[in-house]
């Protein structure tokens, strides 16, 4: 027995097995339709080449799938699904990767395609608007402006408004605006608003109609005069620093509704705009300088570059569908 615990073999092949299991690599996904929608039950085979044996899953009810200790290295993976035609997509996997794909979309066969009636971009729009709504940042708080098909539908006026409205009247609108309210008030912020209840009332109305114009203007007012989409179309793919630097251009590009990626006038304008404007709901003495207006709206390019970064690497891995 005491060999045995001092025999450098055993040793070294104790040592070397969290080393080896450390090297595997994990693979996931969702599998959806033309429309966005997921697809259930698809079965997916994963293909490694001869390194290993291959595997095969069947996607959740919500389309979701995923393949636990990989060995590193090319792999191929095949979709094949009642109604839709296969589909095989291939990567190569680096050690303790953990790969989250994009939506791999599947087409509809041939002969489905022959017996189907064809939807318009509206209706192909509203399908997907319906699934936008169930997004929620840990189940709790609105991502609805965060778009996971790459070949999504474009919005008209209707359909903005549809989701701007869903998103400032969410319960959790009304909750983080109270509280906001309760800070401005412990901090005696804007004091033309006064003290008690009735100051208190003022500062939480300013502030939800403030948070509302916003949307309004910057979601649906210049998207729909200058045609372009009010989301941020989730990249997913390349390297980190391929990801970042794309995020942070969504602060000046964004989608238009030709589908095309085009200088980003509406965003500019709103975050200006709105600034002038909601600066109007409170009391004169507490009005920003033209000059203070400007910064914070040039502040506010800072953050949106932030917030496409946290939707870019964050936002998917805590956003969760309700059902």
């Amino acid at each position: 027995m005491t060999a045995n615990r001092h025999n450098p073999l055993l040793l070294l092949l104790l040592a070397m097995a969290p080393l080896a299991s450390a090297q595997q690599a994990n693979i996931s996904g969702t599998v959806v339709d033309a429309t966005g929608a997921s697809i259930a039950h698809t079965q997916v085979k994963l293909a490694l080449n001869g390194r290993a044996p291959d595997q095969e899953t069947q996607s959740t009810p919500t389309g979701d799938f995923s393949f636990a200790n990989v060995a590193p290295g090319p792999y191929s993976l095949s979709f094949i699904a009642k109604g839709f035609a296969l589909k095989t997509i291939s990567g190569e996997l680096h050690p303790d990767e953990s790969l989250n794909l994009a939506p791999v979309a599947l087409a509809l066969d041939t002969l489905t395609t022959q017996v189907t009636v064809t939807q318009t971009s509206a209706e192909l729009a509203d399908a997907q608007i319906k699934l936008d709504e169930q997004q929620r940042l840990i189940g709790l708080f609105p991502n609805f402006f965060a778009e996971y098909n790459h070949d999504a539908e474009p919005l008209n006026a209707t359909q903005k408004l549809k989701l701007t409205a869903r998103s400032w009247f969410d319960p959790s609108s009304f909750v983080i605006e109270g509280i906001i309210a309760g800070v401005g008030q412990l901090q005696n912020s804007h004091k033309g608003f006064g003290q008690g209840a009735q100051g208190y009332a003022k500062r939480y109305g300013a502030g939800f109609v403030d948070y509302g114009t916003r949307l309004l203007v910057e979601r649906v007012i210049t998207t729909t005069i200058f045609k372009q989409d009010p989301r941020y179309f989730y990249k997913g793919t390349g390297t980190k620093t391929s990801r970042a630097l794309y995020a942070i251009s969504r602060t000046f590009i964004c989608r238009g509704d030709n589908k095309k990626d085009q200088f980003c006038i509406s965003r500019l304008i709103s975050g200006v705009g709105t600034d002038f404007a909601t600066n109007y709901y409170y009391p004169t003495a507490d009005r920003d300088k033209t000059s203070d207006v400007l910064r914070h709206a040039a502040m506010g390019l800072g953050f949106e570059s932030l917030g496409n970064l946290f939707q870019e690497f964050v936002a998917r891995k805590i956003t969760r569908k309700k059902h």
